[in-house]
């Protein structure tokens, strides 16, 4: 495995609690502290703070978030603290998921229905590869980390060394190819495919941007060079390349005779358990689902929910815990984690890990019940808690309000407070609204437009959440009729789409941004100044006293932070929101006058890893119109005229790739005339 330091890259240097923090959190690590917990308010740096504890104790690490959207915006900024090091993005690559699932009581099923993004697969292989490789990695994952994966012993051992001078046919190197899981194209290459041209072989691995072109001589390979599969011009020839598979879960062929062998085994027993009860049709069902498939994986090596022969494929014993993303990162001798997880947000991802296993088996239990399934499938699942526990060794936890699991498990003296903030702000105003006076409801909605316009002439930005979807997108169009940009972000939107609303709000596209819960953890929205509450005595989970100081926090990095909060009452939650904020203003302001120190807001760069995640031919467009940007200024007319015709050229040769390509740069072109 290759030895490099992890190097944080920064021009900042620890200040306000953070050298504390630092300090007492890395002794803790270096003790053999099991759970250690960083209280830190929200803008006090915990992101900068973990950075540094990372850099010294130099081990791979894992950061879990709770969603998608924050772990992004973690992921870059890791990035920018890691430059020259492996800092990846491991999640769920569903766009949309609909799992597999059976109801008795309508007698529905419901198939596996789900869109895969291809660039999130890249990064999930980029990341297990570079784990198996290298040991200056950080991984920001979703709870996608606790969920079924291949086996890293059979992906790491199935893996192609292709070499300069290695004897192989071009008939026995097409065979390798396929056996990793391959795909043979004649038309323009993407992830996991590849080509072949004479006696070139192009492939696009799954983990890269790139294009490996394989040169056969007779039988020895006698050229590799990595091309850019946007313009083709070559990168770089090289004397060696290890191609890992193009899928996680991968067999061998003797391993995956024997297999077969135990799923034929097990449907045999199943059926005759399921015909002793008299359910015949579940019987028959079952059989035709598994002889299925059975035969793609003699014929191909993979069937579609593969996973749920995970047990069978790599040879786990029935009831044992899956193989998952933390099984590719390092252990010691011993079998203990040589790594660091750092669970972020962690009042709200630890819940979501303990939850994981019930939800699931739960749904999986009705499709063996009712043979859709084989009993084995039971695991494929995500990881216990417990089986978590086991696995990830030192733990730091990150929250401005730890739960109950953080504050059972840590010692009192490793809860590591950090309040002040290195800009000297201080947590923002609080005001309590009433939205009725003298009997006649006053309208929440239209106090917060009035005071939204204000902040909005001022530069600022604006945020005001709601307690459902419905009227999260309600508001939304209400606000936009009366004038104030708005957009809204919930659960039902993709992840690549709030990653765009989010930095659309910071560049100012829009001024106010409506949400539920998910503006609560961790969005790190520095332009916001003033943040609406809307039915804040509504106790329960969204306005709980988490939520309303979580809330209360995404106008903490911004020096007019101000919090409105709309509520006829002052209930329980509400009460200790208001005096834990006041507390922590005391202190903060304490601090400041100490040390004289003026509150200075915050200036962040609006980065985000969208382009990162864009498609081949949004990529391509890009590049496309960058070239011909000059030209366009000279004769725009001229050059639309000619890509007219490339593009008539194209789709007379069935090249509608090239077509489609040329089409949308017309558009664009057309757009700016």
């Amino acid at each position: 495995m290759a030895q490099k330091n992890l190097e944080l890259s920064s021009h900042y240097k620890p200040e306000g609690d953070q050298p504390k923090a630092i300090e007492a959190l890395y002794r803790g690590i270096k003790t053999g502290v099991k759970h250690q917990t960083l209280l830190g308010v929200t803008g006090s740096g915990k992101t900068f703070t973990a950075a540094n504890i990372i850099e010294r104790i130099n081990k791979p690490t894992l950061i879990i978030a709770h969603n998608k959207t924050l772990a992004a915006q973690l992921v870059q900024e890791y990035r920018d603290f890691f430059p020259n090091n492996a800092v990846h993005y491991f999640v769920s690559y569903y766009d949309y998921y609909q799992p597999e699932a059976y109801v008795p009581i309508s007698d529905t099923y419901i198939e596996k229905e789900a869109q895969v993004n291809e660039e999130i697969d890249r990064l999930r292989h980029a990341t297990t590869q570079d784990l198996l490789s290298r040991r200056d990695v950080i991984v920001v994952a979703s709870v996608s980390a606790i969920y079924g994966l291949g086996s890293p012993d059979e992906y790491r051992k199935e893996h192609l060394e292709i070499k300069k001078g290695m004897k192989a046919s071009r008939k026995e190197f097409l065979r390798l190819l396929v056996s990793l899981y391959f795909e043979r194209t004649p038309a323009d290459l993407t992830p996991g495919y590849f080509r072949v041209i004479g006696n070139v072989v192009e492939i696009m691995p799954v983990n890269v941007r790139q294009t490996f072109r394989v040169e056969l001589d007779g039988d020895e390979v006698s050229r590799i060079v990595k091309i850019d599969p946007v313009s083709n011009t070559i990168l770089e020839e090289v004397d060696i390349y290890y191609l890992f598979p193009a899928k996680h879960f991968v067999t061998n062929k003797e391993r995956l005779e024997g297999a077969i062998k135990n799923i034929q085994a097990e449907l045999k027993q199943r059926v005759k358990e399921l015909q002793d009860m008299g359910k015949i049709l579940e019987a028959d069902r079952l059989v035709r689902r598994t002889k299925g498939d059975i035969t793609l994986l003699r014929e191909v090596g993979y069937c579609n929910g593969i996973e749920n022969y995970s047990r069978h494929l790599s040879g786990k014993k029935k009831g044992e815990a899956p193989d998952t993303l933390l099984s590719y990162f390092p252990r010691n001798k011993d079998g203990s984690a040589d790594f660091l997880t750092i669970i972020d947000e962690s009042h709200v991802s630890i819940p979501q890990l303990a939850g994981m296993h019930v939800g699931d088996a739960s749904r999986k239990k009705n499709l063996v019940e009712h043979g859709f399934r084989l009993p084995s499938a039971l695991d494929n699942r995500p990881l216990k808690f417990y089986e978590f526990e086991e696995r990830v060794g030192q733990r730091l936890y990150t929250s401005a309000t730890p739960g109950a699991y953080e504050r059972e498990n840590t010692d009192p003296m490793h809860i590591v407070e950090q309040v002040i903030r290195p800009t000297g702000l201080l947590d923002p105003e609080l005001v309590v609204c009433g939205v009725i006076e003298k009997g006649e409801y006053k309208g929440q909605i239209h106090d917060f437009i009035d005071k939204a316009v204000r902040v909005v002439k001022k530069g600022d930005r604006t945020m005001v959440t709601t307690l459902t979807k419905r009227m999260a997108e309600d508001l939304t169009t209400y606000l936009n009729e009366k004038g104030v940009k708005a957009e809204f972000v919930h659960s039902d939107v993709k992840t690549i789409e709030r990653i765009k609303i989010l930095t659309d709000f910071r560049r100012g596209v829009f001024d106010c941004l409506v949400g539920v819960n998910l503006l609560r953890e961790g969005l790190d929205l520095p332009e916001v100044s003033l943040i609406g509450i809307l039915d804040a005595d509504k106790e329960g989970f969204l306005r709980s006293e988490t939520s309303l100081i979580q809330t209360i926090g995404r106008a903490a990095r911004n020096i007019n932070g101000k919090v409105i909060l709309y509520a006829d009452k002052i209930t329980g939650s509400m009460q200790r929101a208001l005096d834990e904020t006041q507390r922590r203003r005391e202190i903060q302001e304490a601090y400041n006058k100490k040390h004289g120190i003026t509150p200075q807001g915050i200036k962040k760069a609006i980065n985000d890893i969208t382009q990162q995640l864009e498609s081949e031919h949004e990529r391509a467009l890009k590049t496309l119109l960058e070239v011909d940007r000059d030209l366009y200024k000279r004769a725009p007319k001229k050059l639309i005229k000619e890509k007219e015709r490339q593009m008539n050229e194209a789709v007379k040769i069935l090249d509608f790739e090239t077509a489609a390509l040329l089409r949308d740069e017309i558009l664009a072109l057309q757009e700016k005339s």
